[in-house]
């Protein structure tokens, strides 16, 4: 079977550097917010060209964070996409507001910005784009909207590490921008971790806050805060792995070049490029109206395919308090039936690769 995803390919690959950092962690025996995190957290801010950088959690209290910190509340409103994972919706939810969705663009899966005004209304705090399977979503008509009616900008990169909106990596373009480091993430550790980056020296430094408790210095609490904080394990692995992003995201578009040039089934449609951007290509996306049938046949011929994400946010049952009727996404909804997720990995060989094109193309 040839794998959706293999993490154990890439641990081997760089096994003697991820035993020696762990060890090296156990060997300091701190384990919270120490200097690996802080070195971590530089090297990261360095590497998007962000001033800071505050290891959080998980991706989910990333988001989550950056909306306290911009002054999200109760009552409030945050316009985001409905083909995300739920978590995005759910860090909203857990700034006591209320996602508002707009639909997706029909070529790059990212929000549509020509509707987001029409989603606006006095209870609107900040917009979250998506950018959404390592394509940047399209930034600078959002960023108008968001300085005409004077909302925040969080950027949910947590699946475009590295990615660039025109020459510029995301993350790093609206008020913050919100990364995962889930381990099947373009740069993962072995666990839970997130990171918000920021230009703006008031909110890092409210955001190092509101992780510890609402702690300047210890037992000391200036304000109500969280328990999320990336640990030394994890940011020690991501410290290693960070050196290798870039490669591994090479890999990732030599893959994708494979797929676009090697899947000719005229019942297949595959991803578009948006011209505004670089992608890093976290997941290949195919879509057909067959998809389930595709599915079966790709499993008997030995290729392992994921469906990223079955159910629009608004569909799901955990929202179903805020009644969006079928329809209020077109877009997003369809393609919902219609999408499948490709193996895609950096260590996944051409080989592997040219057959899972092989095998789309006998459908």
């Amino acid at each position: 079977m040839i794998p959706s995803v293999d993490l154990k390919r890439q641990y081997e690959s760089i096994k003697p550097e991820i035993d020696g950092a762990i060890a090296q962690v156990f060997s300091d025996s701190w384990f919270i917010l120490g200097k690996q995190g802080e070195s971590f957290e530089t090297e990261f801010s360095g590497y998007l060209g962000a001033r800071y950088a505050i290891g959080v959690g998980s991706g989910t209290e990333a988001l989550h964070l950056a909306l306290v910190a911009a002054g999200v509340d109760r009552g409030d409103e945050v316009i985001t996409v409905p083909n995300s994972a739920a978590f995005t919706a759910s860090a909203i939810s857990f700034a006591n507001a209320t996602p508002v969705f707009v639909d997706i663009d029909k070529d790059h899966y990212t929000m549509d910005p020509s509707l987001i005004e029409k989603a606006i209304t006095p209870r609107t705090k900040a917009i979250i784009p998506v950018h959404l399977f390592g394509q940047s979503a399209d930034m600078d008509p959002i960023l108008a909207i968001a300085k005409k009616h004077r909302l925040k900008v969080i950027e949910d990169a947590c699946q475009a590490h590295g990615a660039e909106y025109k020459g510029k990596k995301v993350g790093t373009i609206g008020d913050a921008g919100c990364f995962s480091f889930y381990p099947s993430k373009n740069l993962g550790c072995y666990g839970d971790g997130g990171m918000i980056v920021t230009d703006n020296a008031e909110m890092a430094n409210r955001l190092k806050l509101l992780r510890n408790g609402g702690q300047e210095k210890r037992y000391y609490h200036l304000i109500k805060g969280f328990n999320s904080r990336l640990d030394e394990i994890h940011a020690a692995v991501l410290r290693v792995k960070l050196k290798h992003l870039n490669r591994w995201n090479a890999q990732r578009a030599a893959l994708a070049r494979i797929y676009d040039e090697k899947i000719t089934n005229p019942l297949i449609i595959k991803p578009i490029t948006a011209g505004y951007g670089k992608p890093v290509h976290h997941l290949y996306i195919i879509r057909t109206r067959s998809r389930n049938a595709l599915q079966e046949h790709l499993t008997a011929r030995g290729v392992q395919t994921l469906i990223h994400y079955p159910i629009p946010i608004h569909r799901q049952d955990a929202y179903k308090d805020i009644n969006l009727p079928l329809g209020t996404a077109p877009v997003a909804e369809e393609y919902a039936e219609c999408i499948l997720s490709l193996p895609m990995f950096p260590e996944l060989t051409t080989g592997e690769a040219e057959q899972v094109a092989q095998a789309i193309n006998t459908y």
